[in-house]
Order: structure tokens, then C-alpha cells, then sequence
């Protein structure tokens, strides 16, 4: 089994090679002058069981490409196996078809890394559980939960919580949270109008005096969260923090969770922190390496990955 760490992700593709207790395949990722990407693989991969980590965030394009590439250089030097381990998985948001006329470009992306030479996929919280079914090879969505629950049990086990999930389309994902904990669930009634802009209509449970925990999978703009936590605190909750996945934070997004009533956002290290989120007093990161790094030897070892689950 070897690690190949692409360039999006380099702080979790260590920690995850360190977790295995491996050194990172020697790999040679650059740029020609026009842009295009060009790798070369500086070990011998003939026969490996190859795990090549890239998030494909921002810059997404540049990202996937590479990660494309990388594929095509593996199974070009008769890699055995090669699993794309993707913590985040761009494009996701786009799994179905939004007007007349608009792709659904998460079904491509899909068969662009089975193209490359992806014989695998590893990703964790998928926006779309259905994405899973636009791959033709085995895919494993694996789940912040856990990681979740640990870190709200260490620092709030003596709070009355309560968890929220942000929109209807997120209650699946909030109801699994709420029943780890074993606490009640609140959603958020909203309406959007357009990407990125969104509207609170109703919050629907008894929040007063319960200290709400908001779950999720993305946040960008950081206005659906905001807004809701607005919309708690109105509606008499004690405070309220979020715990979500995949920290894109496009623009504002950072000064607009820190003048929020949020008291503290929790975010994976699915994508690494830029400079704002570390300058920001209320969002942190807790890391995915042992998960990853535990679901990496699970695949390698051909034994169960659903036992990560629980």
C-alpha cells in the first residue's frame, strides 16, 4: 500500500500517511507555463494498492484535473488498485438536473475519475447520498458523525441539547446526530430564493432555553447558518453552536460567522483552513486523519468499512 498526496490537501495527506505509520510516495507535481499539469510518480507502483488523497475545493477545477492526472500516471504504471480518496468531493452540489438545459455535473465528475483509472472511491459526507449510484465502481461515503459526537459529548455533555438541522434537506443527516446523542431535534423552515441567499420562515420545535447545535455538510457563504442561528436566539435559545463538514468559506463567510451569534463552529480539516479561518476567535477544525487513515486500512485490508460508522 503506498500514499499519493496531491497538492490541495498536503497537512491531512501526512497526517493521514501517519496515522498508517507510511512515508508519502515521491511524487512530482508541477506546472508547465501555460498551466497544464504535468506528474510523474518517482517509485515503482507496478502491482501497489495505491490511495492517492485530493479534496477538489478551490481552486476546484485545478484540483481535479490534478487529481485526474495522477489517476492516468498511476494505472499507466500498472497500479493494481487505485482508490481516489476524496474527503471532499466538489461538484456534489450540482447531482441533479435544476432547470431545462443545466448538467448534472456531479455524474460527470463521477465518470471522469472511473475514465482516469479510479478502480475505488473514498469520500466522506457526500452532499447527495445518491451520488454514490453515479459511480460504476465501489464508493464509500464516510461520515463526520462520530467525530462529532465525541467532541460535543467532551465539551458539552452537561448542556440541555438540542440539535438543528438548517433546512428540511438536512434532517436525515441531523436526526442520525440527535439520536448518537440522544437528544431532540429542531429544523429550520427557510426559503431560498436563489443560491447562497436564503430566508428563515419558521423554526419548527421548542428551542427555549436549549443550547442548539446546528449540523450540516457544507457551508459557503455562511448566510443559511447565520440566519438560522439568528432565528434560534429569536426564538429563546440558551446559544448556539454548528458542527459542519466541509468548510468551503467563499468571501465573507469567515466575518460573518464571527459577528454572528454562533458561539463556535466546528469544521473537519476536509479542506485545509485558509488565513482567515485561523484568524477567526469562533471556527476551529477537528481532524479527519484517523478516520481516513483507518478507512484507508480497511479497503487495503479488504475488511469492513461500515464498522467506521458507528
Amino acid at each position: 500500500m503506498k500514499i499519493v498526496a496531491c497538492n490541495s490537501n498536503i497537512p491531512l495527506a501526512t497526517a493521514v500517511a501517519k496515522e498508517l505509520g507510511l512515508p508519502l510516495c515521491k511524487t512530482m507535481i508541477r506546472r508547465f507555463s501555460d498551466g497544464e499539469v504535468f506528474v510523474e510518480i518517482q517509485e515503482n507502483v507496478r502491482g501497489e494498492d495505491m490511495f492517492v488523497l485530493q479534496s477538489t475545493c478551490t481552486p476546484t477545477n485545478d484540483n481535479l484535473m490534478e487529481l485526474l492526472i495522477v489517476l492516468d500516471a498511476l494505472r499507466r504504471g500498472s497500479a493494481r488498485r487505485i482508490t481516489a480518496v476524496m474527503p471532499y468531493f466538489g461538484y456534489a452540489r450540482q447531482d441533479r438536473k435544476s432547470g431545462p438545459r443545466t448538467p448534472i455535473s456531479a455524474k460527470l465528475v463521477a465518470n471522469l475519475l472511473t475514465e482516469a483509472g479510479a478502480s475505488r472511491i473514498l469520500t466522506m459526507d457526500l452532499h447527495a447520498m445518491q451520488i454514490q449510484g453515479f459511480f460504476d465502481i465501489p464508493t464509500d461515503n464516510l461520515y463526520a458523525a462520530p467525530l462529532f459526537v465525541r467532541d460535543i459529548m467532551a465539551r458539552h455533555a452537561d448542556r440541555d441539547l438540542m440539535v438543528v438541522s438548517p433546512d428540511v434537506g438536512g434532517v436525515v443527516r441531523a436526526r442520525q446526530l440527535a439520536r448518537r446523542l440522544n437528544v431532540d431535534l429542531a429544523i429550520i423552515d427557510k426559503r431560498r430564493e436563489r443560491a447562497g441567499v436564503s430566508e428563515v420562515m419558521n423554526v419548527i420545535g421548542d428551542v427555549r432555553g436549549r443550547y442548539c447545535v446546528l449540523v450540516d455538510d457544507i457551508i459557503d457563504s455562511g448566510g443559511s447558518l447565520c440566519n438560522a442561528a439568528e432565528a434560534l436566539m429569536r426564538y429563546g435559545a440558551a446559544g448556539v453552536e454548528a458542527y459542519v463538514t466541509h468548510g468551503v468559506l467563499t468571501g465573507n463567510a469567515c466575518e460573518r460567522v464571527t459577528e454572528s451569534p454562533i458561539n463556535m463552529l466546528t469544521l473537519t480539516d476536509s479542506i485545509p483552513p485558509t488565513e482567515a479561518l485561523t484568524q477567526s476567535p469562533n471556527i476551529r477544525q477537528i481532524t479527519t486523519a484517523d478516520l481516513l487513515g483507518r478507512a484507508i486500512r480497511a479497503v487495503s485490508d479488504e475488511s469492513s468499512v461500515s464498522t467506521l460508522f458507528d
